[in-house]
């Protein structure tokens, strides 16, 4: 008999079939292992971070007009179909409302460490090489300019400015990726981001290096 987790695996990869490559079922299974192999390191509920993990971009507001209650009522009906306690139900709401980077100066200052595992483990799918193809496809998918010399990152933004923003692919290392490494929770998250932020750094010198051509 199958169980929660593997129903909701199902009902993710069904509802993400098509999705932009940067948020599809396997940024969502990526996810989902880099949470579980944090959550080994942390005393937590493990349930409420895999449904958490499986669930975050079940509906991402990029996607639906900037519409963050959508996932919320996608992921609630679900779990209230697999007859999921109301408990759970709230703590995975709480934290698919609390993951995002937009969100970060609206997050309450006790989080639960559920939250700070799949906050972890998403902030490290956006860094490394994965970051860098991801930024890049997103980049595309929205025909944003890779790179202007004369168009400078936009340091601080607010969420509005951030939702807003069309700036280019390479800025956004500098507004949101180059960000992330000092902004994880867990020490297991802090130290899988070192590497991943190395090459990051190493990939932008090269890029200006062949940009730069004389």
């Amino acid at each position: 008999m199958k169980n929660l987790i593997d129903n909701t695996v199902e009902f993710v990869k069904e509802k993400l079939e098509g999705a932009e490559a940067g948020h599809d079922w396997f940024h969502i299974e990526r996810v989902w292992k880099l949470s579980q192999k944090i959550a080994v390191t942390e005393s937590c509920n493990l349930e409420v971070v895999e449904l958490s993990a499986l669930l975050h971009d079940i509906a991402d507001p990029k996607f639906h007009g900037g519409d963050e209650t959508v996932a919320l009522k996608v992921s609630r009906e679900f779990l209230e179909s697999q007859n999921a306690s109301e408990d759970s139900i709230e703590q995975v709401l709480f934290i698919i409302k609390n993951i995002s980077f937009k969100n970060r100066s609206e997050a309450p200052q006790n989080r639960p460490i559920e939250l700070q595992i799949v906050q972890d483990a998403d902030r490290l799918d956006a860094i490394g090489a994965i970051g860098v193809a991801r930024t890049f496809n997103f980049g595309g998918f929205k025909n944003n300019l890779m790179y202007h010399p004369d168009i400078e990152p936009k340091l601080n933004m607010s969420k509005e400015e951030y939702k807003k923003s069309n700036g280019t692919t390479i800025n956004h290392f500098y507004e949101k990726l180059l960000l992330l490494k000092d902004l994880m929770n867990t020490e297991k998250g802090k130290e899988m981001a070192e590497d991943r932020h190395r090459f990051m750094l190493n990939f932008l010198d090269q890029f200006y290096k062949e940009w730069n051509v004389d």
